[in-house]
């Protein structure tokens, strides 16, 4: 009885921990998937035109025949359609489509021997294929299953020659036979155009990429892919890392995205977790901090820091002349607070001013402690995601006294326009490359629109293919193997009749 009410007091715990709420949020909507299915539709039309299939040869009676190189030459794909099929599927339908073929023919009746080509078609071809998706192990999104199934409800094949009246008697076991072959061909060409060359574009989702030589980022998904009626949602970790300490975990205790609009192809949803790991990750990597020391120092800056602090560069003499030198340091982690009103960065940091006599030990003037708000302006260019940072609030206080505190508030103003053009655009140019969205390569966004909530942010957009699924498959095609789809060319048919 003990156990099992230890068991219920766990068991909110368990559930909480084995759900970590994602630092980035994908969804793609209904209308992003009608997008997909236009560029998957030529895509899945160049993969049938590609359809290989086998020599056929047979008897009937008198009548011996060789049919080869098999060649599709054309496809109508009349109705189509791609939806969504909860929990973790992809529909794929292609009804009532058409399908020209041109074949080589050898055949021989009695004494008579012919040879040419013939055109064929099959008519009211029906491929129901359905697509599972899961996380494999590096955490990208694949495709890990699909079922398929292909009818062909009609054949027809023109004949022309000598021998037309017997080959329209005697087609229907070369129809039967090509119906067959062909029927049997289409779906192990779309398993592999899905299992092997999908997934290679899928390949370049990034997963765990470098940012810049200080941090990294790791995208990998938390859970498969949740799809329902009409959205699939992807849950990203969305934690940086600083590249000194890469093995580094971040437990997430920030609010979860939540995307409940569906009027734009695609969403991307950010927690203050996102920003938070970013500027953790860039405090751990040391770079959050700059010195600026002799002719480095704003003129108008240094001529008001010796005034105030006079007495002190006086007690110094001869080295009154001796350059300043400023050293800001943040001190602990920014923080981020995403709220509907905007975006903002909040900012701890010491300023250490001293004077750097030559040959001799620094004199230091002072140490204050400064809190700062920045503004951040997040936006999404192409795949970039970027933020703008720019200063709102300013405030610097002596950790010795009061009084000193008192004495430093001329060097507010100053100092504000100091990390104003001095600091605030080294700050920004870090931060102008952005980091990628977790989309494939090929994939971009296009009309981002920004809206702010409780404890994240979303970016609404529609989406662009820049390249062709086409082309970026071939760039990371898979090297094939001799048990690869698809099967070697058939041999060419022979020309001696007594072959038949």
């Amino acid at each position: 009885m003990a156990a099992g009410s230890c068991l219920f007091l766990l068991l909110p715990w368990l559930v909480t921990a084995s759900h970590s709420p994602p630092g980035c949020k994908i969804r793609i909507t209904s209308k992003g998937l009608d997008l997909v299915k236009q560029e998957g539709l030529r895509f899945v039309e160049q993969e049938l035109q590609n359809i290989t299939i086998s020599d056929l040869h047979g008897k009937e009676g008198q009548f011996h025949y060789n049919i080869s190189q098999v060649r599709v030459t054309d496809l109508q794909l009349a109705s189509s359609d791609l939806n969504f099929q909860p929990q973790q599927h992809l529909v794929f339908n292609i009804n009532n489509a058409s399908i020209s073929l041109r074949f080589r023919r050898q055949l021989l009746y009695w004494f008579f021997y012919d040879i040419g080509s013939i055109n064929a078609s099959a008519d009211g071809v029906h491929i129901h294929t359905v697509l599972r998706l899961a996380k494999d192990e590096a955490g990208r999104p694949k495709i890990s299953n699909i079922t398929c199934n292909a009818s062909i409800a009609r054949m027809h094949a023109g004949f022309s020659g000598t021998l037309r009246k017997v080959y329209e008697f005697l087609s229907t076991f070369i129809i039967t036979g090509m119906r067959y072959l062909l029927s049997q061909q289409i779906c192990p060409s779309l398993e592999h155009a899905s299992l092997v060359l999908l997934n290679s574009l899928l390949d370049t989702v990034p997963v765990r990429n470098y940012v810049d030589e200080h941090i990294g980022i790791d995208y990998s998904l938390l859970r498969d892919p949740s799809i329902s009626s009409d959205t699939l949602d992807l849950d990203f970790k969305g934690m940086f890392f600083p590249r000194v300490r890469e093995d580094q975990e971040l437990e997430n205790h920030a609010v979860e995205p939540v995307i409940k609009e569906t009027e734009r192809m695609v969403y991307v949803a950010f927690s203050e977790y996102f920003f938070d790991s970013a500027m953790l990750a860039y405090f751990q990597a040391g770079v959050l901090n700059i010195e600026l020391q002799g002719e480095k120092v704003p003129k108008d800056l240094e001529v008001l820091l010796r005034a105030t602090f006079f007495g002190t560069i006086f007690m110094l003499s001869p080295s009154v002349d001796a350059p300043l030198r400023l050293v800001l340091q943040v001190s602990a982690p920014p923080r981020c607070i995403i709220k509907p009103s905007g975006t903002s960065v909040s900012v701890s940091a010491f300023l250490n001013i001293s004077l750097v006599p030559p040959d001799r030990l620094p004199v230091q003037l002072s140490s204050m402690a400064m809190e700062t708000k920045l503004s951040a302006k997040v936006f999404l260019q192409g795949k970039a995601l970027r933020v703008q940072l720019d200063l709102r609030r300013f405030r610097i206080y002596s950790k010795q006294s009061a009084l000193e505190s008192l004495a430093l508030f001329s060097l507010q103003a100053p100092l504000k326009t100091l990390l104003q053009l001095t600091i605030m655009p080294i700050i920004n140019e870090r931060t102008k490359k952005g980091v990628q969205i977790p989309l494939p390569e090929g994939m971009d966004f296009t009309r981002e629109v920004v809206t702010n909530h409780a404890g994240f942010l979303t970016v609404g957009a529609d989406l662009h293919f820049s390249k062709g699924l086409r082309e970026v498959i071939e760039k990371y095609r898979p090297v094939p193997t001799a048990t690869a789809y698809p099967s070697s060319q058939p041999a060419e048919p022979s020309l001696d009749p007594g072959s038949l």
